[in-house]
């Protein structure tokens, strides 16, 4: 069976294609700065194929990768926050785990229940059969009937998943908003949803 080769037709080899694509996905540079810094390595790149290197190579990197990170620790913060995306400012969805790892995260255009169940159930979906013991939230009323009607589907007798809505024990996920805001800082907003 003759095996797909994915950089076949390309001027650089492989490593150097994958060492571009790790360096932006990892780290808060622009196409520009990976093409500084491969520059300094003796590699001459423009920004542009280094753009054109992440969108062909980073979602399958990011899909390889992916079953290889360490499991999400069983005691969540949600939260969410606002960013602009196309001129407009849209809801963040975030939770990250105790030791801070991202769980998941969505994007939406409105606040409400309809888009917190949704959130929640990507995100319980994506870990599958660690779902959360416990979710850390501020005082917003969505997530307590989110919760609720999850519990209420696993099991209608038993509380599995206990909500925690008390303010000042989700710092962690409100300070990690701000680290994703200074990552999104320079790069003004997204242009498209």
């Amino acid at each position: 069976m003759h095996r797909k080769q994915p950089f076949k037709r390309h001027r650089f080899p492989s490593l150097i294609i994958l060492c571009a694509v790790r360096m932006y996905l990892r780290y808060p540079l622009s196409y520009q700065d990976v093409a500084d810094l491969l520059g300094e390595r003796g590699v001459d790149v423009d920004r542009s194929t280094v753009f054109r290197w992440i969108q062909k190579f980073g979602p399958e990197l990011a899909k390889r990768t992916e079953g290889h990170l360490r499991r999400a620790s069983l005691n969540w913060h949600a939260d969410e926050t606002y960013i602009r995306v196309g001129g407009k400012w849209r809801h963040l969805w975030r939770a990250i785990d105790a030791d801070g790892q991202l769980v998941d995260f969505r994007l939406t255009a409105r606040r409400d229940a309809k888009a917190a169940k949704a959130f929640l159930n990507k995100a319980i979906e994506r870990v599958r059969l660690h779902r959360p013991i416990s979710i850390c939230t501020d005082k917003a009323p969505t997530y307590r009937k989110v919760i609720r009607e999850i519990n209420h589907r696993y099991d209608p007798h038993f509380n599995y998943i206990t909500h925690i809505d008390k303010k000042y024990r989700n710092n962690r996920v409100e300070s990690d908003h701000a680290a994703l805001k200074r990552l999104l800082g320079y790069r003004q907003s997204f242009r498209s949803l």
